[in-house]
């Protein structure tokens, strides 16, 4: 039975009697197939899971969708019921921000300003700001994150690190439309003809992911991505698996955002570089 709560001592009062392990799973809502997948892998180790659910203002730039970001609580609840989970925290702005916005946020650091924190200036402080505080709220022992997202994930793990977290952060792959398009809540803003178009991010990515020395993988997925109409490349990137330089061999990870029509998407991949 999913139990859906609003407030703080709501849910206080529910992880009070937690006897084990709490495993969260952080969201914005329209919950989609990579959501569910978050919560199958938490549900696979944690008897009890939480789903958080708060449209996060502070991670919003003045130009970006915040007023239109789709809010879908009824079918969130619905779909986090269908998935055996055991607390929905749906808190309104005042609950997870009392008194305003707050004073004191986080810093993402120069991680923060690389990629999306270049084209966003920040999102990451303020994605960092509410990841930390429903940590606390939540008091989670485990937090699952999609690795679509991966300099998300990335900073959300340096963060632990560097404040000494007492919480594990597991990376969940990236789930696909079958057609291959990464699984966003932005998808629903595509067009058929920019559904069309934007599935070469995807292409590109595959692509480049057969290479295995860093220059020939850029640019296979950057031919693709130019040969594309319809795409606005915003960055391509190779980097280390921890978002450091590329490595000369070994794991890594290549990097796109572009945007569809008036929609900003985003996907990576993970590879192997190997020596000449």
């Amino acid at each position: 039975m999913t139990r859906v709560v609003h407030t703080r001592s709501e849910l206080a009062a529910m992880l009070a009697a937690v006897p084990g392990e709490i495993a969260v799973v952080m969201t914005m809502g329209a919950l989609h197939e990579g959501h569910r997948q978050l919560i199958r892998a938490a549900r696979e180790r944690s008897a009890f899971v939480l789903v958080t659910i708060f449209v996060n203002p502070l991670q919003f730039g003045p130009n970006e969708d915040f007023a239109k970001y789709p809010r879908t609580l009824d079918t969130d609840v619905e779909a986090c019921r269908a998935e055996g989970v055991s607390v929905v925290f749906a808190p309104d702005r005042d609950e997870v921000y009392p008194g305003g916005a707050p004073q004191i946020t986080m810093n993402a650091g120069p991680l923060g300003e690389l990629l999306e924190g270049a084209s966003r200036p920040g999102h990451f402080g303020g994605m960092l700001t509410v990841v930390q505080k429903l940590l606390m709220l939540t008091r989670a022992n485990v937090a699952y994150f999609g690795e679509k997202d991966f300099q998300q994930l990335a900073l959300i793990r340096r963060m632990v690190r560097d404040l000494e977290l007492d919480v594990e952060i597991v990376g969940v792959p990236t789930v696909r439309e079958p057609d291959g398009l990464a699984l966003s809540s932005r998808n629903r803003y595509l067009s058929a003809d920019e559904r069309r178009h934007a599935l070469a991010l995807s292409r590109a990515l595959r692509e480049g992911a057969q290479r295995t020395d860093a220059d020939s993988a850029v640019a296979a997925a950057a031919k693709i991505l130019d040969d594309e109409p319809g795409v606005r490349v915003d960055y391509l990137a190779l980097t280390g698996p921890d978002l450091g330089p590329a490595p000369a061999s070994g794991p890594a990870r290549l990097l796109v955002a572009a945007r569809v029509g008036s929609t900003r998407l985003i996907d990576n991949v993970p590879l192997r570089l190997q020596p000449y």
